[in-house]
């Protein structure tokens, strides 16, 4: 399937154009990281503890932000999710560096009850766990005189917290009530419920704890990954064109990555684990598309030899054209679909995709192809000066 057919568009005769918006790109994106201090790094390359939250009601982010500080937790970021009536939050702390993942969860919850206080002696429902549940219930006077098991009790505490985590209550049971439509658990267990436990107004879904140790070592590492997967790919160009080709194509790479991170500070979007997954996923693709077209370069060159080099890249860039168009405009549909619908979790990863595969198809026509000319033009330079020279001499 081909979208367009003999093109014959003078790419290069616009390469001014767009290297001087690739010199502004650039420009705006290492300001903006001056400006901020560097990338803004999540949990994973600068330590602390990362707590998802769904409320019952709309929370109020200046008084949780106010209770978080003043208990001694630096709040780093307090981020509502994007889906409407969702009542949810990424709350990003800076915890102690000897805190852990039990330590973590217990200072969240014990910060947020001190807003949402809960009913005296009773158990957060919609905070507790098996165990803790099952052992609540099982010292309930009804319960302990009752023909009922320990096991049948745990049993149950386990179907009721199932049913809390389900998609439906998506983990903040509002009422009572809707325990009846649980299955094979005691109407005894369901009807002691209310006199053991209450249902809380927050849940905490997650936390994460990364200690700061942790997170520099992760910072080093994702760093070394990228700059071997650069490296990586200019041996093989080197070894399947010339090493020119190499050196043009890792520009063309280095280029889009400066980028992507440029505007995810632009954005003030952070980088995690999963977008340095995706800027790895951007290297190698970037250096796919510019292989297909220096491919098609390096064929020319055998066939048509008297044609002027400059003539020959946009050759190639056209006849191509249709491929790259097709295969990006494809892949975007893919990675604005999953940016809009795959939730907050994946957003930052969805980001790095979408404006890594527009740069991407962009920097292999108007990065790659202009260092390509103009390292040819140089060599060409040189070689004619050093005919000169030795004309002179002769």
């Amino acid at each position: 399937m081909e979208l367009f057919k003999q093109t014959a568009i003078d790419f290069l005769g616009k390469r001014k154009y767009f290297l001087g918006i690739s010199a502004l790109l650039i420009a705006a994106s290492v300001a903006s990281l001056i400006v901020k201090g560097g990338p803004k790094f999540g949990i994973d390359f600068k330590g602390g503890a990362l707590a998802y939250v769904k409320f019952r009601e709309s929370p109020d982010i200046a008084a949780i932000r106010s209770a978080f500080e003043s208990g001694g937790l630096p709040v780093a970021t307090l981020q509502p999710f994007e889906e409407a009536g969702s009542y949810e939050l990424k709350i990003d702390l800076n915890l102690p560096p000897d805190a852990d993942m039990i330590d973590g969860r217990a200072r969240v919850a014990e910060t947020l009850r001190k807003l949402y206080p809960g009913e005296g002696g009773k158990l957060d429902f919609n905070n507790a766990g098996v165990e803790t549940l099952a052992e609540r219930l099982q010292v309930n006077p009804k319960l302990a005189s009752s023909a009922i098991s320990r096991e049948e009790i745990r049993q149950g505490a386990e179907k009721l917290i199932e049913f809390r985590d389900r998609s439906e209550a998506a983990g903040l049971v509002e009422d009572f009530p809707e325990f009846a439509s649980v299955p094979d658990v005691n109407a005894d267990i369901i009807a002691a419920l209310p006199g053991e436990a209450y249902l809380g107004a927050f849940a905490i879904r997650g936390v994460e704890v990364v200690g700061p140790k942790i997170g520099k070592d992760l910072q080093r590492q994702a760093a070394m990954a990228t700059l071997y997967a650069l490296g990586g790919m200019l041996v093989y160009m080197a070894f399947r064109f010339e090493w020119v080709f190499g050196l043009a194509a890792v520009a063309a790479v280095f280029h889009d990555v400066l980028v992507t991170v440029g505007f995810f500070s632009l954005f003030d979007r952070e980088i995690d684990l999963t977008v340095i997954a995706a800027l790895l996923t951007l290297v190698g693709y970037s250096m796919n598309d510019t292989i297909v077209i220096f491919d098609r370069i390096r064929e020319n060159l055998k066939i048509t030899r008297r044609m002027q080099f400059e003539d020959l890249v946009n050759l190639s860039v056209n006849q191509t054209l249709s491929r790259t168009v097709l295969t990006s405009g494809l892949t975007l549909i893919s990675v604005l679909c999953l940016f809009l619908f795959g939730g907050e979790v994946l957003r930052g990863f969805s980001f790095a995709l979408v404006v890594g595969v527009i740069v991407g198809s962009y920097s292999t026509i108007f990065i790659a192809s202009p260092v390509l000319l103009w390292w040819r033009g140089l060599v060409a330079e040189r070689a004619d000066a050093r005919k000169g020279r030795a004309a002179a001499r002769g």
